[in-house]
């Protein structure tokens, strides 16, 4: 028996799907009991959507992009089609859309790799941890970033120069905007948030900071505080609601994806029946994103069909609990230590360090607080910006402060 996969899109991910889809043929049909074949495929330049999905049994889309991406995967499922992809901006654009699409024709929707490459966080998280509550998924989940942040760390370089190493290697894309403003990350973590809390989560719910503002001295002196700096996507329930982010954070060395470092990702999943588990591998690239993409097509060879349960509505919490390194360029007169305190403890931020370096107009105050929400943090540190004695803007990192 013949199982007919149609591919939509031929570029890096495409084409090694393609090859790695061949050479596993006869092991897929070892393991199914069906032969897979490719039925053909559709780029921009070549092949017709509709006489490909009426020869193929499963649809593959890695042609990127919103449209007609979407389009292409709701007629497939319209016409009684499974698809999988790798698409995950359509996913925290149209994802309700598409899963509702898939629940109605009773065909199934699988997405493994557009999130955390060939970390396989979805099926984790859909399927073994089915019936586990999760309490907050967090972790890296942007390989390009990491690798910045790494090399900035092991190296001293600048941001600037990192960036240019990883476009160098192929780890950055020539317009790395995505990647280093953190809306690659906030996409899969609206993905992830649908997966682990049942909520349509949307990628304009998702607040995110990238790394483009970060120097080299922040991860020097973070050093001296014994962190490691990462950005870092969460999604957690907080006060009857949720909060998903996306940030960069110092860490300290225990917690779990302190040392995951160049490109890889790793997701930390907790729950009150597993106490956690941490995912981590190779994040990008086509190998690794076309051998996720192969996992689902098996899967989805093999019924029964699994299925996106409809979205319950949750209330969204902006304002949320951290600990914060801060950053300040000031002229070392006597009292602004006093005075800079004095702002923070009007807002109720205790803190927990500080480091000074350097004297005269060219001293440096970093410190590290205790938790506080971040609105009460954020209220002093407008405050000490307009200080007479500060000579540049304030510096904020967030701090994740657990150990396991």
């Amino acid at each position: 028996m013949t199982f007919n996969v149609g591919l939509l899109g031929h570029g890096t991910v495409g084409a090694a799907f393609h090859e790695l889809f061949e050479s596993r043929a006869e092991a897929i049909e070892a393991s199914t009991g069906m032969r897979p074949e490719i039925s053909g495929v559709l780029t921009r330049s070549r092949g017709d959507f509709e006489d490909l999905l009426e020869r193929s049994d499963l649809i593959v889309e890695v042609m990127g992009g919103l449209e007609p991406a979407r389009e292409y995967m709701l007629r497939a499922m319209q016409a009684g089609k499974h698809v999988v992809t790798a698409n995950k901006q359509v996913l925290s654009h149209h994802g309700e859309e598409l899963y509702a699409a898939a629940r109605e024709s009773g065909v199934q929707l699988r997405f493994e790799a557009a999130v955390g490459g060939v970390v396989p966080v979805i099926r984790v998280i859909h399927e073994t941890l089915a019936a586990a509550h999760i309490e907050r998924v967090h972790g890296i989940v942007n390989g390009t970033t990491n690798f910045i942040l790494t090399e900035m760390a092991r190296t001293g370089a600048s941001y600037e120069e990192a960036l240019a190493d990883a476009q160098r290697l192929g780890y950055a894309e020539a317009d790395p905007s995505e990647d280093v403003n953190g809306k690659d990350a906030a996409a899969k973590m609206a993905i992830l948030a649908r997966l682990a809390f049942g909520a349509p989560v949307h990628i304009e719910d998702v607040p995110a900071e990238g790394i483009e503002q970060l120097t080299s001295d922040d991860i020097a002196y973070a050093k001296e505080f014994g962190l490691s700096l990462k950005l870092i996507g969460t999604a957690e329930r907080v006060d009857g609601g949720i909060s998903v982010r996306v940030f960069p954070a110092f860490l300290y060395g225990d917690h779990p994806l302190a040392s995951v470092n160049g490109s890889f990702n790793a997701v930390t999943i907790e729950s009150a029946s597993i106490t956690e588990i941490t995912l981590s591998g190779p994040g990008a690239g086509g190998p690794q994103t076309a051998s996720a993409v192969l996992g689902d097509v098996i899967s989805a060879m093999i019924p029964p069909p699994t299925l996106m349960a409809p979205a319950v509505e949750h209330r969204i919490v902006k304002d949320v609990e951290s600990a914060f390194y801060l950053h300040l360029e000031v002229a070392d007169r006597p009292g602004v230590l006093a005075q800079i305190a004095e702002v923070l403890g009007l807002q109720g931020v205790s803190v927990k360090s500080v480091i000074q370096h350097g004297l005269g107009e060219e001293a440096r105050l970093v410190m590290v607080m205790h938790p506080v929400l971040e609105s009460s943090f954020r209220a002093a540190v407008d405050l000490i910006a307009r200080l007479d004695f500060m000579r540049e803007p304030p510096r904020v990192i967030r701090v994740i402060e657990e150990t396991f």
